[in-house]
């Protein structure tokens, strides 16, 4: 019996010892290494683009070992740190970073120890942040990355903001509204005329002083003693000149000299060198043809009304209304580097001619209708305002007849505010015309102010004379008259009026009442003129009949006395020197001395010019490029140094046309440039240094520019329609 105990005992005591286990060692007391990860999808949400977004993701030991994790993934995640150590029993973090783009993406975070290894998702997504700009001024606006939109809130009062117009500066918030201080652009220099625009901010252009009635004497600005005249240089033409006798000046005095051998008898342009005096003659080198300071196709054929601009110019943009076989018609613009702007197609692919142009917009006419198109960007649509102002069409009713307008009749103020003459007649035209003087507003075609609805109707002319009013010609009953841009009535029973910035202009009324306009006649008239009427200071040349104070005080007939020949005046181009004291219009020629008229090939063109002080005759040039071809005469204007540039062709033996760019002064064709091939010229207008021409070339219609050698005058009334925007504006 004791021996059996005992070996019962000895067996208890092995199956005890047998079950503890102690220490460290992973294969005692169950005490495994490995790990878990606490989350199986790691999700970074929505983050901004080119930001990085940092998340943690727990490890939990699953034994009283420590273990040893290495982690990795693929861009656009990344570890922070490879190897994480968890302690036994515990946890441990691994860091990880998404670096969005502007997609949704997925990763896996690889998690590895010994034979252990665990996988995690990795989301993300990427956004990509709307540009937020403030619907308004004092406004703060912010991109929400929660839903994605632009969030608005109100700056407080006295945050500083930027006002917008450029004409305040030191903006502060005041009740949502970014109130600046007055800018202030006077730089001291009387010399300078100094403005603001909201646009631009400050804005200083030259003082123009007066040009003098004396050749030999010029309008210079003193910043001490402001606007005076000096003395010409030495040797300017003042009259004509030849290798015989040349009219000079000298120390301010116009002198008749004999030039000697090297006197500089004709000036040089773009496609010759200056000829020099030889033993009494005029010694030219060779001239070759013009070279263009740029070609571009239109696209289309250019359209214009008889009579009327084939091509505008302002603010270094060239515009012209094409058609085209398939793309319809449109208007475009290029840079005067010939570089396309726009083409923007008109609505209903419909013609349209072009009557004036500035920075408020490209004004065209339509049937019925006047439309603005902007000048830069797309050349989108501004406006469209009908020509119907019969009275029956204000008071809500139907308009009689067809409304018309035109060039000549279109004007633009120096605000972009647009001035036109408008005529209708009812009935199928079978009632008498009627016309009416209206003023509409450079933003929306909108009409500020009507003159009366008057009897007859047709071709007339407007002049803008900034600093004064508007002048129109109606040549079927002679005409002139004048409105000054005084609107003390208003068109309705409601509202009170209120003043415009500007000198001459009463605002339409806050409920769109129009103002009136009255039109007082000035003088006699001029009877039985062309439609044609020019402004310079102090005179105006109407219907290339007379000169006319613009007071209306003296009339001076002009001096068309032919001769044997017969003279018949042009209507147009008529062009004033800046001083007022000469104008210049074209006639056709009829050599016939026995009554017969000329056929078209007999007839020539002559260009002549005028005193404004007795209307005498000072000059007479033909202005046709060949003495013996045909020819036609297409576009002029004052140039530099009282020369007229003119553009012509001459019809060839073999029925070609070749173009001619001419520079006359003083009664003598000084020099002439053939424009390359053979060519049909359409219009062509002067703007700057450059002579802008739309022709035809090879079949193929094309914008053309050519140097003129010099500038086109800016001052009085220098080309066909006041200047190459066609605003019907005398210059300063």
């Amino acid at each position: 019996m004791f021996r059996a105990r005992a070996h019962w005992w000895l067996l208890a005591l092995l199956v005890l010892v047998g079950g503890c286990r102690c220490g460290d060692d992973p294969n005692v007391g169950s005490a495994s290494a490995s790990f878990r990860p606490q989350e199986e999808v790691m999700d970074f949400g929505r983050v901004l683009e080119g930001t990085q977004m940092r998340g943690s993701l727990t490890l939990v030991a699953t034994g009283r070992a420590g273990v040893t994790v290495e982690a990795v993934t693929d861009a656009p995640f990344f570890v922070v740190v490879s190897q994480i150590v968890v302690e036994g029993s515990g946890t441990g973090t691994v860091d990880v970073l998404f670096s969005a783009g502007n997609t949704p993406v997925e990763g896996e975070l690889v998690l590895t120890s010994g034979r252990t290894t665990a996988k995690v998702k990795l989301i993300g997504v990427g956004v990509r942040p709307q540009p937020c700009v403030p619907t308004g001024e004092c406004r703060d606006s912010r991109f929400d990355l929660a839903s994605g939109q632009c969030i608005e809130s109100p700056q407080a009062d006295g945050a500083s903001c930027i006002p917008g117009s450029r004409c305040q500066e030191n903006g502060r918030c005041q009740a949502g509204v970014c109130v600046g201080q007055p800018r202030t652009c006077d730089d001291d220099n009387p010399c300078t005329v100094d403005s603001c625009s909201p646009t631009q901010g400050c804005v200083t252009e030259r003082v123009t002083c007066p040009q003098s009635s004396d050749p030999c004497k010029v309008g210079v600005c003193d910043r001490n003693e402001g606007c005076k005249e000096v003395d010409v240089a030495d040797f300017s033409p003042c009259g004509a000149v030849s290798c015989k006798a040349a009219r000079v000046c000298f120390s301010g005095t116009c002198r008749t000299v004999t030039p000697p051998d090297g006197f500089v008898c004709s000036p040089a342009t773009p496609c010759q060198d200056e000829g020099k005096c030889s033993a009494g003659e005029c010694l030219r080198p060779d001239a070759g043809d013009l070279e263009s300071v740029f070609s571009a196709e239109l696209g289309g054929a250019p359209v214009a009304e008889d009579g009327g601009p084939v091509l505008l110019v302002d603010d270094g943009t060239v515009y012209a209304s094409v058609c085209g076989e398939d793309a319809g018609c449109r208007l475009v613009a290029y840079t005067e580097s010939g570089l396309l702007r726009y083409a923007s197609p008109y609505e209903d692919g419909g013609a349209r001619t072009l009557l004036a142009a500035s920075d408020a917009g490209v004004v065209v006419l339509a049937p019925e209708v006047l439309e603005a198109y902007a000048p830069r960007g797309l050349g989108e649509l501004r406006w469209r305002t009908s020509l119907a102002f019969a009275d029956a069409a204000q008071d809500g009713g139907t308009p009689e007849g067809v409304p018309g307008t035109g060039a000549g009749r279109v004007a633009l103020t120096k605000e972009g505010d647009v001035l036109t003459y408008v005529t209708w007649t009812g009935d199928a035209g079978t009632e008498p015309l009627r016309s009416r003087l209206v003023l509409l507003s450079a933003d929306a075609g909108a009409p500020l102010a009507m003159g009366p609805e008057e009897d007859g109707g047709g071709v007339a002319r407007l002049a803008v004379d900034d600093t004064r009013g508007a002048y129109l010609y109606t040549p079927w009953d002679g005409r002139l008259a004048f409105t000054d841009w005084s609107l003390p009535e208003v068109g309705t029973d409601a509202g009170t009026a209120v003043s415009r910035l500007g000198p001459y202009l009463s605002e339409a009324i806050e409920d769109g009442g129009v103002a009136s306009l009255s039109l007082e006649s000035i003088g006699p008239g001029v009877p039985g003129g062309a439609p044609s009427l020019a402004l310079a200071p102090g005179r105006l040349l109407v219907g290339t009949r007379a000169f006319v104070d613009t007071d209306g005080g003296v009339l001076t007939a002009l001096d068309w006395d032919a001769g044997s020949r017969t003279l018949t005046p042009l209507a147009e181009p008529v062009l004033m020197s800046p001083s007022g004291t000469v104008g210049h219009a074209f006639a056709r020629s009829c050599e016939r001395t026995d009554g017969t008229p000329c056929v078209d090939a007999e007839l020539r063109t002559v260009l002549r010019s005028f005193s404004s002080d007795d209307g005498g005759v000072l000059s007479e040039v033909d202005v046709l490029p060949s003495p013996l071809l045909p020819g036609t005469f297409h576009e002029a204007a004052l140039l530099e140094r009282s020369t007229v540039g003119v553009l012509a062709d001459a019809v060839l033996p073999n029925g070609q046309r070749q173009a001619w760019l001419e520079w006359i002064a003083f009664g003598n064709k000084v020099n002439q440039c053939s424009l390359p091939g053979r060519v049909e010229v359409a219009g062509a207008v002067f703007a700057g240094s450059l002579l802008h021409v739309a022709l035809r070339r090879d079949g193929v219609w094309l914008l053309e520019s050519y140097p003129v050698g010099g500038f086109a005058e800016s001052q009085g009334w220098p080309q066909r329609n006041g200047g190459p925007g066609g605003t019907r504006r005398a210059g300063p």
